[in-house]
């Protein structure tokens, strides 16, 4: 499964964020904002981090908000919020996160696709880096070697 297109208001650049909590609700903002998912899915990410802890860090400087697929998603896609500074998430090796990927998918075998073509793609670990640098919507697109619709 290749990655979803990637809409520009599906990015945010350079977000100002107090704490971890912040950080998700700016990736929340942008899946509705994107038409991808209501707001009550942005609670259920913000759920999964504090029931489960911070284990959406998956790398270095990078975290993976998500919830459980349900009708709160409207479509299957991603966000991509990168944060003017890098905010602790809690996580004892891959804090502190300076880019947050929202997923959004509506079934879980879709889900399991979903984090695999991710997967490979930040398997290089410039990625993260890279990502965090950005300058435009444009650029985050050529660097995930994703479409904007």
């Amino acid at each position: 499964m290749p990655l979803p297109p990637l809409p520009d208001t599906a990015v945010v650049l350079h977000a100002a964020a107090v704490d971890w909590r912040d950080a998700v609700s700016r990736t929340g903002e942008a899946l509705v904002a994107s038409g991808l998912t209501l707001p009550e899915y942005t609670d259920a990410m913000i759920d999964m981090v504090l029931e489960h802890g911070p284990y959406i860090v998956v790398s270095p400087g990078l975290a993976l908000a998500h919830a459980r697929p349900g009708p709160a998603v409207l479509r299957n896609g991603i966000a991509v919020v990168t944060l003017a500074t890098p905010i602790p998430f809690g996580h004892a090796h891959n804090d502190p996160v300076q880019v947050v990927l929202g997923l959004a998918v509506n079934a879980v075998g879709v889900h399991l696709e979903a984090v695999g073509a991710l997967a490979n793609v930040f398997n290089d670990p410039s990625v993260t880096i890279r990502l965090a640098a950005a300058r435009s919507a444009g650029e985050v697109r050529t660097i995930l070697g994703v479409t904007a619709e």
